[in-house]
């Protein structure tokens, strides 16, 4: 399912227009952007959280041509799964 497939079954499900459902998910995902962007912490209960990891710097490598390169200290949001989406996936 992508972005606008969501907004389709937001807007049928509850009988809303196309243009209202899109505001609807376009504000919160913008809501939970600015939280992780904020060092915030977003947690859905039965479904998982959203964290943002710091990765340090580190010495890599180039595949093609085996180079070494650094790496700089990068900032990336982790979705990690609850525990009843898990299991509902797995069919426990």
């Amino acid at each position: 399912m992508n972005k606008s497939e969501l907004i389709e079954a937001l807007s049928l499900k509850n009988e809303l227009t196309y243009k209202m459902a899109e505001e609807i998910v376009n504000l919160m995902f913008n809501t939970m952007t600015e939280e992780l962007v904020d060092g915030g912490r977003i947690e859905i209960r039965g479904f998982g959280s959203f964290v943002v990891k710091d990765y340090k710097s580190y010495v890599g490598r180039n595949p093609k041509t085996g180079e070494a390169i650094k790496v700089n200290t990068k900032k990336l949001p982790f979705f990690k799964v609850g525990k009843e989406l898990r299991e509902r996936v797995d069919g426990e």
